[in-house]
């Protein structure tokens, strides 16, 4: 059977919640939301229990994502032996090269995982993460599929349904 894993935003576990529960009732599969540190926002901290839970699952299965939740998910993909689900969908996902948000600890800067699919999805009206950040990650994964919202914010409030016909192209 597939499953979906969701990695909730920083803090986000209660606020990414509806987004998780959306995209596992339009999609009809189970919905693993592990709760991440909200007091250790390390790399590591989040990505050893990420790698954990990636580690476990096939490669049909499906990831999504979300803001910093996100920007971890895409550093796990890109490590070498990564063996896990191919095609993981990014909501929102700050950039935090020089010019993004300037965080040299969480900054992507490739390259691109040659063996995992991307889509990248951001609101325009995000007023946590700027659209901008959209055209800043399209760079370092210019193989990412990308899908502008004109509404939604930061949470995809009347988006779910969008995002989860997007999700649905992963499933076997």
């Amino acid at each position: 059977m597939t499953r979906l894993l969701f990695v909730h935003g920083a803090g986000g576990f209660t606020d990414d919640r509806p987004i998780a529960d959306g995209l596992g009732d339009a999609l009809g599969v189970p919905v693993d939301m592990p709760e991440f540190s909200g007091d250790d926002m390390s790399l590591q901290a989040w990505a050893d229990p990420l790698r954990a839970r990636l580690s476990a699952m096939a490669p049909d299965d499906l990831l999504v994502a979300h803001s910093f939740g996100a920007s971890i998910l895409l550093h796990v993909l890109a490590e070498a032996g990564y063996a896990g689900p191919r095609r993981a969908v990014l909501l929102a996902m700050p950039n935090w090269g020089p010019n993004g948000w300037a965080i040299e600890q969480y900054d992507f800067v490739g390259p691109e995982p040659g063996d995992v699919a991307f889509s990248l999805h951001h609101c325009v009206d995000d007023e946590e993460v700027p659209i901008g950040h959209l055209d800043l990650n399209a760079a370092v994964l210019p193989g990412a599929h990308l899908h502008r919202h004109e509404t939604g914010g930061h949470q995809f409030f009347g988006q779910v349904g969008i995002v989860a016909a997007d999700v649905r192209h992963a499933c076997p």
